[in-house]
């Protein structure tokens, strides 16, 4: 029985009761909560249904729990039901109700954990965005890993989605990139608001390579050369460093399009025409105020030209026009007034500004030794990437990364994570993986078959450390749903770690293999199946990270 099971378990009985005495059972709510105790003595679940609705029906809290409770105790799959204190209810499940978790997880595979919340839902998801002036650094990168274990999350709850990346080709930055390119194409120091690297000696050196005449040409057509293949290499390099992150995308949408195609001009007429924007002091503004911004915003300026808003109006009403029902904006943590600019650019399309979610995420920093790393090999100036892959391999960054939520600032132990013991929380879970594996492997030489899951007899699995891994197993499914609907993936990272401390402690207890003479048992049987549905919850776990689960370490 699975703890959904058991909430609709729950609530029937309840309804049942309420009905039985005349009272209104719309009070219920659905789903019924249901948590395991902190204290295992107490019982396997808990729930304090009959403090939430009891008083509403004119019933003393006990006294529904306690007719809840005789309610419960006749069902099939409950050996017990007890109250506690003002009226929570402590449930015990039979054992071979218990272990049909296991029969689940075996039969759904790679699917086990899925569901269909968000069925019908199409959503953008546009994260990292980094500007192609340079390699992605650490910020970026923590979006590259939450933003995609994200998308993967949403997905498993059967959402529709499209991961983007804005390419912000368009602008200010792009000028300072140009010039700082050949600049160092001509061995001479970036200029004063231009960036520095190693990277910009060899996309000039590139640039140089493929256009021999490049600083010969006059000084315009030589920033043009500089500029279209220029910043196609630094797109180039962003790509492969994502991909190698194991992080691809299904759209890279550039900005300098909004402006070619004349989005940008059609999207500012069309909210001046809804009296959308107001025009003062010379300049034409948008009421973002209206929705939490700290002052209006300029969408034309004095001199006619676009404010950088006006193509984010532009983007936005693009999405809603390619068919996206939510428009998911992962940004960085200096962008969080734009919360309200896009909520604000919503409304003043007339759409609702709910169709607009924001997500901030805080600064990443890299310790070791106990000292911040501060100086990259090839970017100078910052952290990158490349810098944390070399330092750690990809699955302990994209782990690390995504195990905290991203309101949080972020100190990444490279010491720790380079360590090949339980401290390090991706070792640890992944090592809880391969230690199944190899428990499988040593089951096949022993010519301990796999059996049908079916055919295994799950009411043996009586232990404590049994029952505990077998409730912890079956909680995955409600974690990724909570995980998917508060968009925190870390929840997942966390619950594979009381994942891994269920199994080991479990593995400490209980002998799973025979050894010497003995021979395979029932109970060898039972045991092997709940270890091949733990393997199988901590795989899909980590793939929904996008980490790998090795099955050696």
């Amino acid at each position: 029985m699975t703890p959904a099971a058991l909430a609709d378990l729950v609530r029937a009985s309840a309804k049942q009761v309420l009905s039985a005495r005349g009272l209104d059972h719309a009070v219920l709510p659905d789903p019924v909560t249901i948590e395991r105790p902190r204290n295992p003595e107490h019982g396997d679940y808990a729930t304090n249904l009959a403090l939430q609705v009891a008083k509403k029906v004119g019933l003393a809290p006990r006294d529904f729990a306690q007719a809840l409770a005789d309610e419960l105790s006749g069902a099939e799959g409950i050996a017990s039901a007890e109250i506690a204190g003002p009226g929570f209810l402590n449930l015990r499940l039979a054992a071979d109700a218990q272990g049909e978790v296991v029969r689940r997880v075996l039969a759904a595979g790679d699917a086990y954990g899925t569901g269909a919340a968000l069925g019908g839902r199409v959503i953008n998801l546009e994260f990292v965005s980094a500007n192609p002036t340079g390699p992605i650094h650490l910020g970026g990168t923590r979006w590259a890993a939450v933003g995609d274990a994200l998308g993967r999350l949403l997905t498993a709850q059967g959402a529709k989605v499209t991961r983007e990346y804005y390419f912000n080709d368009a602008g200010a930055q792009i000028d300072r990139f140009v010039s700082s390119l050949v600049a160092a194409a001509k061995g001479e120091p970036a200029p004063e608001d231009g960036y520095a690297g190693a990277y910009l000696s060899d996309i000039a050196a590139e640039v140089i390579r493929q256009e021999p005449s490049a600083l010969s040409r006059p000084a315009a057509e030589r920033d043009e050369i500089f500029r279209r293949v220029g910043v196609e290499l630094m797109f180039g390099e962003i790509k492969k460093s994502l991909h190698e992150f194991g992080t691809d995308f299904d759209v890279y949408f550039h900005e300098d399009s909004l402006h070619a195609s004349g989005a940008v001009d059609r999207a500012v007429e069309q909210l001046k025409e809804s009296n959308s924007l107001y025009a003062a002091d010379g300049a034409w503004w948008l009421r973002t105020t209206e929705h939490g911004d700290d002052k209006d915003r300029v969408v034309i300026k004095t001199d006619g030209a676009p404010a950088y808003i006006a193509g984010d109006i532009a983007y936005l009403r693009d999405k809603r026009e390619r068919g996206f029902d939510l428009c998911i904006y992962m940004l960085g943590a200096d962008h969080h007034g734009y919360i309200a600019r896009l909520k604000a650019a919503a409304a003043a399309m007339g759409d609702d500004p709910d169709v607009v979610e924001v997500l901030i995420g805080q600064m990443v920093n890299l310790v070791s030794d106990g000292k911040p790393v501060r100086m990259s090999k090839r970017a100078g100036t910052v952290i990158t990437m490349e810098d944390l892959v070399e330092a750690v391999g990809v699955d302990a960054a994209r782990y690390e990364l995504t195990r905290y939520s991203v309101d949080s600032t972020l100190d990444v132990d490279l010491d720790l994570l380079r360590k090949h013991s339980n401290d390090n929380p991706v070792y640890y879970v992944q090592y809880a993986h391969a230690r199944l594996c190899s428990l499988h492997r040593n089951a096949a030489e022993l010519g301990i078959a796999d059996g049908d899951p079916g055919d295994a007899d799950l009411s043996l699995l009586t232990l404590p450390r049994e029952g505990d891994l077998i409730r912890t197993i079956g909680e995955f499914p409600s974690v990724l749903t909570k995980a998917a609907e508060l968009r925190e993936p870390h929840r997942v990272a966390r619950y594979l770690e009381s994942l891994a401390s269920a199994y080991h402690k479990f593995y400490d207890v209980a002998r799973v293999l025979p050894q010497g003479d003995e021979e395979a048992t029932p109970l060898t049987h039972a045991r092997l199946t709940l270890c091949d549905a733990a393997r199988q919850v901590f795989a899909n776990g980590l793939a929904l990270l996008g980490v790998s689960a090795p099955e050696r370490m």
